[in-house]
């Protein structure tokens, strides 16, 4: 028994670098995943720039901006900011900014669009805008929950884990049904294309048939036949 007990331990020690290895993994790849990133805009003197980001419905969108002058010997200029929805609905817009914010919670999927330009009375100036773009898990107050729930540490990185688990599983929720309706647009398509190609056959085999008839009566008339 004793022996037996030994080997036992023996590879339950060996089995457990190869857990915490896979954990390690795992802590890798969810840590290497995108959240949030900043984007340098170059602003021309006269013109738009616009960013987007395709979205999945019911997620938080938090986002700052400033504007970094490309002759530091200027003031800054300001700029114009506008965020409109896939639908063209307005979620935000300033006029007259050197810096700004805007935070929504997306209620379509599709395309959202964040578009800036510089004010006309700074025309001729050109200027860069940094935007921090954050969504979903990034846009979250991890701080506030460790307060309010009174974790820190490997307890607080679990729950991000957990958070992130969940936001995968509805992305990945999210391309399922998008395939599926993609896949039923492909379907009706193609059974339109069909019907469409056995309608051109038929009209083709009746305007033969009809040019048959047609033929055969004239020569009949002609008395050719």
């Amino acid at each position: 028994m004793e022996e037996k007990n030994g080997v036992a331990i023996c590879r339950s020690a060996v089995a457990m670098p190869g857990f915490f290895f896979f954990l390690l993994l795992f802590f890798l790849f969810v840590s290497w995943m995108p959240g949030t990133e900043a984007v340098w805009i170059n602003l021309p003197a006269g013109g738009t720039k616009c960013v987007s980001e395709e979205i999945q419905p019911n997620v938080v969108v938090l986002a700052d901006y400033s504007v970094v002058p490309e002759d530091s010997s200027h003031d800054h200029p300001t700029i114009s900011a506008k965020v409109t929805s896939p639908y063209g609905n307005s979620l935000h817009q300033k006029e007259k900014m050197t810096s700004g914010q805007f935070a929504f919670t997306t209620s379509e999927a599709g395309n959202y669009l964040a578009c800036f330009w510089i004010d006309s009375s700074d025309k001729g100036v050109a200027a860069n805008v940094i935007l921090d773009w954050k969504i979903g898990i990034a846009a979250k107050d991890w701080d506030s929950v460790a307060k309010k729930e009174k974790i820190e540490g490997v307890e607080l990185e679990l729950k991000k884990l957990e958070a992130q688990v969940q936001a995968i599983h509805q992305n990945l929720l999210y391309l399922k049904s998008r395939e599926a309706d993609m896949r039923e647009v492909s379907e009706k398509t193609n059974a339109r294309v069909a019907w469409f190609s056995i309608m051109s056959l038929g009209v083709c085999i009746v305007v033969s048939v009809l040019q048959l008839w047609h033929l055969k009566s004239f020569f009949q008339k002609k008395k050719l036949i």
